[in-house]
């Protein structure tokens, strides 16, 4: 599914009006409609409802649902703000309709002071002052009465976009001038930013409405931003041969757990392990071998000269992929090590973890790195990784875009919607997973999927796909049958074979 900015939103607006064709008010009409059905499905007319509309189309939107909640036995009191005496084509008509509208308890257009309502929690406040065409802070009076209606204990609703929220970028924004809804009815679409952990305090519950927007004309408009999802990843999908066996299936390298770090060893193994492949061999240390052979006895071991860490690259030519980092440490010996080991490796290599930071500690490396390469930080390893520290998610999801192109790497920024960085520039959000998996050894699971999917013959891209979504299936699954707050990383490679039988069904 493509994510769109709020200028391709425009654009697809005046493509469906176009080509379905339709006028604008209709389109708008439209909208209104399926906003007006998730509002009645949910609050029952003894509600009484406030609507603060805008000069824009989101707030043409409003009026239109006030009149149709009117029209439906709801008191609805509307506040249309016409500061500057200038109101779009749609929402002009939708102002006449609800002078014509008897059912309207009160219309206010305010055009200088204005004397807010009394707002009580028993109360229903539709927000339509600004949409997605915003693209600066709000200020002055729109700040102030964004702030009046945080304050108080009436619940929000917020059309398309809570007000004062921009579509993509809220790196400079006020965060006390921007609504925080109850509920978002956003319409046809996720925009970028309900996809970032520090707006969802401001989207609360996110509905998304299909308006009807053409399906061409979303099929023509190009993004660089898009959400996978099982249908797209369920083609992709390798079949094993029925005659197929181990040395078809691919030959894993992991070099993973200093000394007391030897369950990321275990976790990255198990989980790519169940990823098909064929055979896996651990590069591990001295100490860790018993416990490695005893919990994945699958496993082939090759021990490190050193007790306690990894001190020398060992060859790699018969290996279809490497992964590199999972409770490594970051002792200097590691570090020339590491560096050595992926000089030397032809096949892809997945950096994850404490191999992450020894590239911090190296940012010379970096340059080095080969074409293709897969890293996996979480917020705190990119910031290091790039040595600097961002405001929000959109301005490191940024740098990691850059850095992917740089690099020409294949950068995953784990969290709740996981971003994939491509080297062509294009980002891939992940749906799947949930709070359950911010755990320890969350992230070598995800490691161990994405190297055992590139051992048993998936490109890179594909194998970080279909890694992150069914690392986040398996934790989703997990999470139905023994709840979040009790899930641990080795429950995610135990229900990893349940993903694999849902995304084939």
């Amino acid at each position: 599914m493509k994510i769109f900015t709020g200028a391709q939103i425009h654009e697809l607006d005046k493509y469906t009006i176009e080509h379905e064709p339709v006028n604008s008010i209709d389109l708008m009409e439209r909208a209104a409609k399926a906003i007006t059905r998730s509002i009645t499905g949910t609050w029952s007319s003894d509600v009484p409802v406030v609507v603060f509309a805008g000069p824009g189309n989101n707030g043409g939107d409003a009026l239109a649902v006030s009149r149709m909640l009117a029209e439906r036995g709801y008191s609805v009191n509307v506040y249309l703000f016409n500061i500057n005496g200038s109101l779009s084509e749609d929402c002009a008509a939708n102002k006449e309709r609800i002078n014509a509208c008897k059912s309207i308890k009160a219309f206010t257009e305010v055009t200088n002071e204005f004397d807010p309502p009394k707002l009580d929690s028993g109360m229903l406040v539709v927000d339509g002052l600004f949409g997605s065409g915003l693209n600066k802070p709000l200020a002055g009076g729109f700040a102030s009465l964004v702030k009046y209606i945080n304050q108080s204990a009436a619940t929000v609703v917020s059309i398309d976009v809570p007000s004062g929220l921009m579509t993509e970028d809220n790196t400079y924004n006020v965060r006390a001038n921007i609504i925080r809804a109850d509920v978002t009815l956003t319409l046809q679409q996720k925009k970028l930013s309900f996809l970032f952990a520090e707006n969802q305090n401001n989207i609360g519950e996110l509905r998304i409405l299909n308006i009807g927007l053409s399906p061409e004309g979303m099929d023509a408009l190009p993004t660089r931003y898009h959400v996978i999802e099982k249908g797209d990843l369920q083609p992709r999908l390798l079949r094993r041969g029925d005659f197929a066996h181990k040395g078809e299936m691919g030959n894993a390298l992991i070099i993973a757990g200093s000394y007391g770090m030897a369950g990321a060893a275990v976790l990255a193994t198990k989980a790519c392990l169940r990823c098909g492949v064929g055979k896996v061999t651990v590069c591990t240390p001295r100490r860790n071998n018993d416990i490695i052979q005893v919990s994945v006895p699958e496993a082939v071991m090759c021990l490190d000269g050193d007790d306690k860490c990894f001190s020398e690259a060992v060859e790699a030519s018969g290996f279809d992929a490497l992964a590199i980092g999972p409770g490594l440490g970051q002792d200097e010996s590691t570090a020339i090590a590491m560096i050595t080991q992926i000089r030397r490796t032809q096949a892809p290599i997945v950096i994850d973890a404490d191999g992450l930071n020894i590239l911090s500690n190296h940012r010379a490396w970096l340059q080095q790195l080969p074409k293709g390469i897969i890293m996996t930080p979480h917020p705190k390893e990119f910031e290091r990784l790039a040595g600097n520290r961002f405001t929000d998610s959109y301005e490191r999801l940024d740098n990691a875009r850059d850095m992917a192109e740089h690099l020409q790497a294949y950068i995953l920024l784990k969290g709740h919607n996981s971003a994939l960085c491509m080297p062509d520039g294009n980002i891939v959000f992940n749906t799947t997973g949930n709070a359950g998996m911010a755990t320890a050894g969350s992230g070598d699971v995800l490691t161990g999927i994405i190297t055992g999917l590139l051992a048993r013959g998936y490109k890179q891209s594909d194998a970080c796909m279909l890694g992150m979504y069914l690392h986040g299936l398996a934790g989703d699954l997990a999470a139905e049958e023994i709840g979040m707050e009790c899930l641990v990383a080795s429950d995610i490679v135990k229900y990893l074979p349940q993903a694999f039988k849902k995304m084939e069904r």
